[in-house]
């Protein structure tokens, strides 16, 4: 059921642009309902999985009780996700995993975990490594965990390749995508550049 998890995909992406929590969990809940008739219809749909995965997530960000019991069911669906493609979504099932590992609660409250987001995060660089979300999520996370070497390598591979990803990634579907990464950029040079070796 394509039309069933590219429903779940709009009511994602509806969701995820509106700060009214009723109207994200409305959403979501529109979106969860259309991917689990996916996942009924077609076990082996990943993209069913995963909009269903990203429709629980956005229902948890709207919930205080509750929420960790949603956070488990996302983590389970990508799982299933990945296991079925990781390329999809340009390594989203990894991205997201990568992203769910590093900013949830650590044990014994939630399920992040530092070396799993590495993990998932350098798995969806290496499935699309020219994807600049990938990337910048990878940067990110080495700047906040202030391993500088590191950070500073992934600095120069993400440098480099955003001239080829604004070439790449252009049209009406992609202004959301550019907004949200031109505002974090900059955030994450900043930081960067302090850790750049000085001149003599």
């Amino acid at each position: 059921m394509v039309a069933a998890w590219e429903f779940s995909r709009t009511c994602f992406d509806r969701a995820f642009t509106t700060e009214s929590k009723p109207m994200r969990a409305a959403f979501a809940e529109e979106g969860i309902a259309a991917a689990r008739a996916a996942t009924a219809s077609d076990p082996k749909s990943a993209p069913g999985w995963y909009y269903l995965a990203l429709n629980v997530g956005q229902l948890a960000s709207t919930r205080t009780l509750g929420a960790l019991s949603l956070v488990e069911e996302m983590e389970a669906h990508l799982l299933q996700a990945r296991a079925l493609d990781k390329s999809f979504d340009h390594g989203g099932p990894d991205r997201t995993l990568g992203l769910l590992y590093r900013d949830a609660p650590g044990w014994p409250l939630s399920v992040g975990n530092r070396k799993k987001a590495r993990q998932h995060l350098e798995a969806a660089a290496a499935i699309a490594p020219d994807y600049f979300e990938n990337r910048l999520n990878l940067l990110e996370s080495l700047v906040d965990w202030r391993e500088k070497s590191a950070a500073l390598e992934e600095y120069r591979r993400t440098a480099a390749l955003l001239p080829k990803a604004r070439a790449a990634l252009t049209g009406p579907e992609w202004e959301a995508s550019w907004i949200d990464w031109d505002a974090r950029w900059p955030k994450a040079v900043k930081q960067v550049r302090k850790w750049l070796p000085k001149e003599p």
